[in-house]
């Protein structure tokens, strides 16, 4: 679910968010939220949905009615499974914190905090609109909420970080008591402000020791590191993430929201994405809001391992012919070779990088394209 507006644009992000011109149209983009899900329900084809995941933009700019009236018709139109985790995307803003208790009376069982430091400079930086203390209080006020699974999104290789830097926010995450960190290098991406005006960013060697004192000391708290950038306690994992790197279907519902639906019966899937602009996506509201695409054949291999091999534990083998249609015979050249290189473990029933194939992931990935 993606509600792409946002209070100001961040100079890094090169996700489809707006800044907020006047006020926000949140009961029309409701609306617009719940004919597009309707439209697209029979992508379900019978399934319950396990995850739901409010992305931007800053979601939690709506109201907690709004995000109610959506979970509702998503439960009446497809069904919930038992477990369902239910994600929302908040900023540590004092306007968006008062919402917290709404938003988990509605539904949402796991907030994710965007927080990217606790350091006053860097967040200044970074363009953000909350300073260090309104982070801590964030995380304070979720937890009275009633949030007891939450995530907290953290950068690191800011310009002028040092590794006590890095290491000082990754501890006050810690020290939150967050059920999950994700901990992330800031790139510099095209069409965004810093593109046109680049920070001058730590160098080579401190990257390289920002990255590995960080990984110690997640390991050292029991953050276990199951995909390149997430991080999660035990039995914390986003089923979200999972679900998505493990190369399984999802529906894209919003502006800018991108997809991917199974075929089975037509030996197809498809990629979907929906009309970007938001004053366009409404404009379409009840008719088709986006397009689709099938995934060539010959691109669906590097396709799946772009995913799998993101994480940690890789996927079993049959996964690749369950969720792509291939037989495991189609690559079997390709990951002989990458298990003679030491890129790829040599276990029979999973797809999974050494650690070495882990460091240098591209060129592990590559020998798949």
């Amino acid at each position: 679910m993606h509600i792409p507006w946002c209070v100001r644009k961040c100079p890094y992000c090169d996700f489809n968010s707006h800044r907020a011109e006047g006020e926000i149209p949140e009961q029309a983009y409701t609306q617009a939220l719940i004919a597009d899900l309707q439209q697209d329900q029979h992508w379900a084809q019978g399934r319950k949905l396990t995850s739901i995941f409010f992305g931007g933009g800053t979601p939690s700019l709506f109201s907690a009615r709004s995000i109610g009236d959506i979970l509702n018709v998503a439960e009446s139109l497809i069904g919930f499974d038992s477990n369902i985790e239910i994600t929302l995307e908040a900023n540590p803003g004092t306007a968006e914190q008062d919402k917290f208790s709404g938003f988990h009376s509605a539904g949402i069982n796991r907030l994710s905090i965007g927080i990217q430091s606790f350091n006053r400079h860097h967040l200044q930086q970074l363009g953000r609109i909350h300073d260090d203390s309104q982070a801590i209080s964030a995380i304070e006020t979720a937890r009275r909420a009633g949030f007891d699974n939450f995530n907290l999104d953290l950068m690191h290789g800011l310009s002028g970080q040092t590794v006590a830097h890095a290491q000082s926010d990754l501890q006050q995450a810690i020290d939150s008591g967050a059920s999950h960190i994700s901990w992330y290098q800031l790139t510099i991406e095209p069409n965004t402000e810093f593109y046109s005006r680049p920070p001058q960013l730590p160098e080579e060697d401190t990257l390289a020791d920002i990255q590995q004192a960080g990984l110690e000391l997640l390991n050292k708290h029991s953050y276990g590191q199951y995909e390149v950038s997430a991080f999660a306690q035990p039995r914390k994992r986003s089923q979200h993430n999972i679900n998505y790197w493990q190369f399984g279907d999802y529906l894209g519902i919003g502006a800018g929201a991108h997809g991917k639906i199974t075929l089975a019966a037509e030996g197809q899937i498809l990629r979907t994405n929906k009309t970007r602009q938001p004053q366009n996506y409404l404009a379409r509201t009840g008719q088709a809001a986006g397009q689709q695409k099938a995934i060539p054949r010959d691109e669906l291999a590097i396709e799946f391992m772009m995913n799998a091999l993101r994480l940690r534990d890789g996927v079993p083998t049959s996964y690749f012919t369950s969720r792509t249609g291939l037989a495991q015979s189609s690559i079997a050249q390709q990951v002989a070779s990458l298990q003679s290189q030491g890129l790829l473990d040599s276990d029979n029933h999973r797809y999974r990088a050494t650690p070495l194939g882990y460091q240098f992931l591209n060129s592990l990935l590559q020998g798949f394209s």
